[in-house]
């Protein structure tokens, strides 16, 4: 039988690529491909090696002046726009840089379109994620914004409803901002406190524009969360909107800087942890929208120890093979990361030992604590948009 779930990847990925000293280092991508294919969990998918989007698509959602900047950037780095985000030390210019990010672009969206055709089940693209792109401008290591283009993709081919889930650990701006006042996409962001880090929004009075109240929900979480409370924020917030909404199609972003070790930012998340939330948003696919599951990368900057294995474990699930936490990573993988890199990486797939898997997370119908802060961040979010969906803050 045919494979139901495609993976977008091409060695020519590795060219979205900002400099030796730019956190967002390609490598972690080829490390992510490496280490399904030597766990055999690429046998299991089809792989898409997409084309360039064209302008035209980019401007379903891009501004065509823009586009002409990022074009004269990559031709000349020299001529980068930084009124447009370009050049700067979040997104330095670099040459091809236009036809490496478009390349994204296409790839996100030829999974949306397998998936809304029935073609597939599930489409994953851990090159793409690139939420806090603008119409107008680069943003936070994003050229182009893939994730949008392709929820446009989806409206404009006959879905009426598209829900997209963000459990980055930054807030997931630039996919808000472009359906902010859009009631038929509904956009949940559960990231780590604007107080504390980029990009500074993302608050549970965030609730979209006024032909859209509700569609946007947004959970600000305090550094230092850990799995358990992660996980309640999002089966307590993402589970029950995205039941009430009824999308057609689900489209979700998994950066995996939620990390412990992430170098950019606060939150303790563990690889199992992550697992655990790819699953979870798995399964709500399969509950919500007949399994029409479009799942992208994102954040993620611990190269070795964490986006390979997450990724991994993503791409798992969606081609229904998932390996256990408890699974050796291949010997195969560990020398060639000891041979490329130089470092000792994890032994591994998951961080925890096994007395203390499963993860238990409470549920918010057993009560909640206001004197915990992650309980506040919760009812806060549900709170502000429960009420758009008929749902009750307290007990839903």
């Amino acid at each position: 039988m045919a494979p139901r779930t495609s993976v977008v990847w091409d060695e020519v990925f590795t060219a979205y690529d900002f400099g030796p000293t730019h956190p967002m280092a390609p490598v972690r991508l080829d490390l992510t491909t490496r280490l399904s294919r030597a766990l055999g969990v690429l046998d299991h998918v089809e792989l898409l090696s997409p084309d360039v989007a064209g302008d035209d698509v980019l401007a379903t959602v891009h501004d065509r002046a823009y586009i002409r900047a990022v074009r004269a950037a990559s031709d000349d780095p020299s001529a980068a726009d930084v009124n447009r985000g370009l050049g700067t030390d979040d997104d330095p210019a670099f040459r091809g840089m236009h036809e490496a990010s478009a390349r994204i672009v296409q790839g996100t969206l030829d999974i949306c379109r397998q998936v809304w055709r029935g073609e597939i089940d599930h489409g994953v693209n851990f090159c793409g994620g690139l939420h806090h792109a603008m119409r107008t401008h680069a943003s936070g290591f994003c050229i182009y914004n893939d994730i949008a283009v392709g929820i446009q993709w989806l409206l404009d081919n006959g879905a009426e409803r598209v829900a997209y889930v963000d459990i980055d650990v930054h807030h997931g701006d630039g996919v808000e901002r472009m359906f902010w006042n859009d009631p038929r996409v509904l956009t949940i962001s559960v990231h780590e406190s604007g107080q504390h880090l980029f990009p500074g929004t993302g608050w549970p009075a965030d609730v979209g524009g006024p032909s859209a109240r509700g569609g946007a929900a947004n959970v600000a979480l305090p550094p230092g969360t850990g799995d358990a409370a992660w996980l309640r924020s999002i089966e307590s917030v993402v589970h029950p909107l995205v039941r009430a909404f009824k999308p057609d199609v689900l489209v979700s972003q998994h950066g995996c800087d939620t990390h412990m070790h992430d170098p950019l930012a606060h939150l303790a998340i563990t690889v199992d942890g992550q697992r655990r939330a790819h699953e979870s948003v798995h399964d709500l696919a399969h509950e919500t929208t007949q399994g029409r599951w479009v799942a992208l990368g994102g954040g993620g900057y611990e190269l070795v120890e964490v986006v390979p294995r997450s990724w991994t474990h993503l791409t798992a699930i969606a081609a229904h093979v998932p390996v256990p936490s408890d699974t050796a990573v291949p010997q195969e993988w560990l020398g060639h990361v000891e041979r490329s890199l130089g470092r000792q990486a994890p032994s591994r797939m998951g961080d925890l030992p096994a007395e203390r898997l499963p993860i238990w997370v409470q549920p918010w119908n057993m009560g909640h604590n206001p004197d915990n802060p992650v309980d506040r961040a919760i009812l806060a979010t549900r709170q502000a948009v429960f009420s758009h969906h008929g749902l009750d803050p307290w007990f839903d």
